[in-house]
């Protein structure tokens, strides 16, 4: 467990995006996400424009307030001594009264008010709208990537590409970016403004506030730093007890109570050693930027004390010079925090463009029709198949396997455990593409067939069923979304399923829970065989589809599956064979080549290993694994 808990951590466990340098490269390609933004551009230029409008009112604040301070202030214009600045325009030379200025303050204040509404509205809507069209991009992408992608990426992973990483660039777009531009053009007004004021005092200021703002981006850095190894390990420590909760029989079975309580305090008290430790640097940054700050204001009020003695300045200029500095020097210590914020964006778009450039299967995202030239008859052919999976090529699963499905034919697929009889089902829905050989259907290359008309025509019901989150009526409609009630009550009844259905006091609108955890292991088997049924599939999957039932029901279902496989090519993945004693085919896998073939009749004729492993199944009860066959997963 702990082992998984770190790996979880370091993948999909951790919060937030992982950071990328910036370099020419990580740029363009998140640049190019930035297409998502065309069919709204209008409304990101509108939201740039007020940006830049809002931080020109903004900056007019403190003219006003110096002006008002100027014009209550007795003997504030000083002749000949103002300083005209190279533009040929001096602040000092504007002189308004105390009511004049006190109107200006609240018109600007009222323009600032529109024009900052109007840049988060119109900035928040286009990165919305952008962020829904990425996501629904990403999504569709990742459900088109091929089952090799899934078996290499884990579920945390991919939900964290989905979530977080396009919500950091949706915050780029409407947030980071904004705030980035507003302190661009804050800065540039600002250090406009305080050598407008006086190019001396701005001088002596920007001696000293750049090596405040250095300092606090060395702290910042250092800060941040081990807030982020705070956050992975409060990761770590919520993955042990995701796990801990997940197979809490597991430790409860095995009494392991305090194993899992001293490996979450072990986790936790290093959880409060960083935190501390990240307290006494926060403190000392706190004290150093408060006696920085002040220390900076007070040097720039005495600096500008004697220039007022001096007649080269009055009360008001000197009010807005240390206003406009604050704004300067804060714009500074924000930039590095937009920085860090431009790192995280790069890197999560870096992993969204992985995605989007990931080459997917074929498949329609469209409602799929199946037309004329791929309706199958439901003829299946391997022909000397060879395959091993994409993380495993070491390790042959089948390798010269040759076999034949007429029309209508049960054949039922038996073998040891890791013989490979899963990963004929792999091959018949294409989730894998034969190393060698063909697979063919109706005599033709399946890879003549598209992909979604092909898997358009098969049934699935695994051994292991998956339903999802809604109602029974929409998990029995999978398959088919616009079958009627009227079908999805008849398929259910065929599963023998409308019964268990009708004492739910909501019926078929039941929610069955995530992954159907509200209904027990058979009434799940007998919702996927519905599912089934109501497609009325060409060809027809099972993996132990009667595995969890009850003997009663699955003598039930087993006679709607006999119904249901009639006219129908049927592949039975089988464990226990007393399911598949009256199959028009017994094919026997072991070492990935078919090694017996025939009827139940015929295998048990000859001493082989089919009668080997049912002498043994019906005398332990078990089927056991043959010693020459590896444990591949299948």
């Amino acid at each position: 467990m702990a082992t998984a808990s770190r790996h979880l951590s370091s993948e999909g466990g951790k919060p937030g995006s992982p950071k990328s340098k910036i370099t020419k490269e990580s740029l363009r390609q998140a640049l190019i996400l930035f297409t998502y933004l065309k069919p709204y551009r209008g409304k990101f230029i509108f939201g740039l424009l007020f940006i830049a409008l809002s931080a020109f009112t903004t900056a007019l604040f403190p003219l006003f307030l110096g002006k008002m301070i100027d014009a209550a202030s007795p003997g504030t214009t000083l002749p000949g001594i103002a300083t005209t600045s190279q533009l040929g325009f001096s602040l000092k030379n504007i002189h308004w009264s105390i009511n004049t200025t006190l109107l200006l303050i609240f018109c600007q204040l009222t323009v600032q008010t529109i024009f900052s509404f109007l840049r988060v509205y119109l900035l928040t809507a286009a990165g919305e709208m952008s962020l829904a069209d990425m996501r629904k991009d990403v999504y569709s992408k990742l459900l088109t990537m091929p089952m090799s992608f899934f078996t290499e990426k884990r579920v945390g992973e991919l939900s964290n590409r989905i979530s977080s990483d396009l919500s950091q660039i949706q915050d780029a777009i409407s947030f980071t970016l904004a705030e980035f531009l507003r302190g661009i053009f804050t800065l540039l007004i600002g250090l406009i403004f305080i050598f407008l004021i006086s190019a001396k005092l701005a001088l002596v200021m920007l001696a000293v506030v750049p090596i405040i703002a250095i300092l606090a981006v060395i702290f910042g850095m250092r800060i941040r730093k081990m807030a982020r190894r705070v956050q992975d390990q409060l990761a770590d420590s919520g993955t042990i007890v995701q796990e801990t909760f997940h197979g809490i029989s597991i430790v409860k079975a095995f009494t392991s109570e305090f194993h899992e309580i001293t490996r979450y305090v072990r986790s936790i008290r290093s959880v409060v050693a960083t935190a501390i430790s990240n307290a006494r640097y926060r403190g000392a940054f706190i004290s150093f930027m408060i006696f920085s700050v002040f220390g900076t204001i007070a040097f720039v009020m005495w600096f500008g004390a004697g220039m007022i003695k001096s007649g080269e300045l009055t009360m008001g200029s000197l009010t807005m010079f240390v206003i406009f500095s604050m704004f300067v020097g804060g714009t500074f210590a924000g930039f590095a925090d937009m920085f860090s914020q431009l790192q995280k964006t790069l890197g999560a778009t870096q992993s969204v463009r992985e995605i989007l450039r990931g080459n997917g299967e074929p498949v329609e995202l469209k409602n799929v029709v199946v037309e004329a030239p791929y309706v199958l008859k439901g003829n299946v052919r391997f022909d000397h198949v060879a395959f091993s999976y994409p993380g495993r090529k070491d390790v042959p699963v089948l390798k010269d396997l040759s076999l034949v499905a007429s029309n209508g034919e049960q054949i039922a697929i038996v073998g040891p455990s890791g013989a490979g009889k899963s990963t004929i089902a792999s091959l018949l829905l294409h989730f894998y593409e034969p190393d060698s050989g063909t697979l063919f259907f109706d005599e033709r290359p399946a890879r003549e067939f598209p992909l979604s008309q092909l898997r358009r025509q098969m049934a699935f019901v695994p051994q292991e069923v998956i339903l999802f989150g809604g109602s029974i009526k929409e998990n029995i409609a999978y398959g088919k979304p616009d079958a009627s009630d009227q079908e999805i009550i008849a398929a259910a009844k065929s599963a023998n399923a409308h019964d268990f259905v009708m004492k739910f006091p909501e019926r078929y609108e039941t929610i069955v829970g995530e992954r159907g955890i509200k209904l027990s292991g058979g009434q799940r088997q007998r919702i996927a065989i519905a599912r089934a049924i109501l497609k009325d599939p060409a060809i027809l999957i099972l993996d132990e589809a009667t595995s969890s039932l009850d003997s009663e029901s699955e003598q039930l279902v087993q006679e709607a599956l006999d119904n249901l496989m009639k006219g129908r090519t049927s592949f039975v993945i089988a464990h226990r064979l007393s399911t598949i004693r009256n199959a028009d085919k017994i094919v026997l896998i072991d070492k990935g080549v078919v090694s017996e073939a025939g009827t139940h009749t015929q295998l048990m004729s000859h001493n082989g290993l089919y009668r080997k492993l049912n002498d043994m199944q019906f005398e332990f009860g078990v089927v056991t694994q043959s010693p020459t066959a590896e444990p591949l997963e299948e």
